[in-house]
């Protein structure tokens, strides 16, 4: 990945460059804001209930920008005028979202849901209108999941309890499900501007991380236990970072490159719009670890925060092997032996000081990233070619 003075930068299996827009680089600023939103909603409601609704808000949003990086990447909305206003449009009803999202199942509901539907119906309507015919009939078929789902989140900002949690599950299912049921036909993909989008909004994730350290400290004196707790903080991250843009984003470029057509769109959809949930899902329920650890560095992790910690180490993983299965048919036996060793280490993380178990989750990462980068012939595949 290379960036200039306007755009992120990569080649596509045809040697041609595909540029991430400005545009897109400035509406996925709204994306770091909710992503920190959601990790604020884990903070301030620490139970299973309160994670189970931080993880709809965040599979709802993940979808928003899904389907934006699929328009983006099959609409010029930066040379002309009408869609580019629809997108920075779409982008102010993200930030209302975003601003919802701490009370997005309270006081705030209607307004979330209000604003959400504001966001999937701009995406539809430019999608329908600026595209070709077989694009717009893709577009049209998979439209009842793209507004039926925000819709039915709407509804569901009226009512509370158990039926608004039904509501939204089936909202979700709706939505994500469409274009499985349907499929991803006449959808197109540019896959240099495709993987790179992913990349840029993983790298939003982990930042969300960076802030979740900043976060953690904030009101605290520095003593040695907050920053030595930080130092971990941050090369876990680090660590998060080397097993994604190591090897294995290289590696699924190339099986994208080589497919073509309605194929190619499928592997997008399964591998990126779909695996990806979980890669960056996880990254958003470490952040909200790490921040639990910096703040109770001396204390154990209670219940919940080590689950995060912990539950969002080995779902990254565990995601990871998704992705190459997706793939390559095959699955990184070392990645899944760790991500097992990060359960099993939840009967220990309740039990010692939050800053030991950020160390012994670290020091896992840190020693998986080093032995692959020195012995697997996985990685030297890639990496050479």
């Amino acid at each position: 990945m290379s960036t200039n003075g306007s755009a992120s930068t990569t080649r596509d299996a045809a040697g041609e460059e595909q540029d991430v827009t400005p545009l897109e680089l400035f509406f996925d600023l709204v994306f770091v804001f909710a992503f920190t939103q959601v990790t604020g909603f884990l903070v301030e409601n620490l139970t299973w209930t309160g994670m189970a609704r931080g993880a709809a808000l965040f599979a709802a949003l993940w979808w928003a920008w899904v389907t934006y990086s699929w328009l983006t990447g099959a609409v010029p909305a930066e040379e002309r005028l009408p869609a580019r206003l629809v997108i920075l449009t779409a982008m102010v009803a993200m930030l209302v979202v975003a601003l919802a999202v701490p009370d997005a199942f309270g006081d705030d509901a209607v307004l979330f849901g209000g604003a959400y539907f504001v966001v999937r119906l701009l995406h539809v309507a430019l999608y329908a209108v600026a595209t070709p015919p077989e694009t717009h009939d893709a577009v049209l078929r998979a439209s009842p999941g793209f507004l039926g789902g925000p819709a039915l989140l709407v509804l569901a900002g009226f009512l509370d309890g158990p039926l608004a949690a039904v509501l939204w599950v089936v909202a979700l299912a709706v939505d994500y499900g469409i274009v499985f049921v349907r499929g991803v036909e006449g959808f197109h993909v540019n896959v240099g501007h495709f993987v790179e989008r992913h990349r840029l909004v993983l790298i939003i994730a982990l930042g969300e991380s960076l802030v979740a350290i900043g976060v953690g400290a904030e009101g605290l004196n520095l003593s040695a236990l907050v920053v030595l707790a930080a130092l971990f903080g941050i090369v876990l991250v680090i660590a998060l970072w080397w097993l994604y843009f190591d090897y294995v984003v290289l590696a699924a470029e190339q099986r994208l490159a080589r497919e073509s057509g309605h194929q190619q769109a499928i592997l997008a959809r399964d591998s990126y719009s779909y695996i990806h949930l979980s890669m960056v899902g996880s990254i958003i329920f470490i952040a909200l670890g790490i921040e639990q650890t910096i703040a109770h560095a001396g204390e154990p992790l209670g219940t919940v925060a080590a689950v995060a910690l912990f539950g969002g180490g080995a779902l990254y993983l565990l995601g990871h092997n998704a992705f190459r299965f997706r793939d390559h048919g095959t699955v990184s036996i070392l990645r899944l032996v760790v991500a097992v060793v990060a359960l099993v280490l939840l009967i220990v993380a309740v039990r010692v000081p939050a800053i030991v178990a950020l160390a012994v989750l670290t020091a896992l990462f840190v020693g998986l990233a080093a032995y692959e980068t020195v012995r697997s012939e996985h990685r030297s595949r890639f990496r050479a070619g």
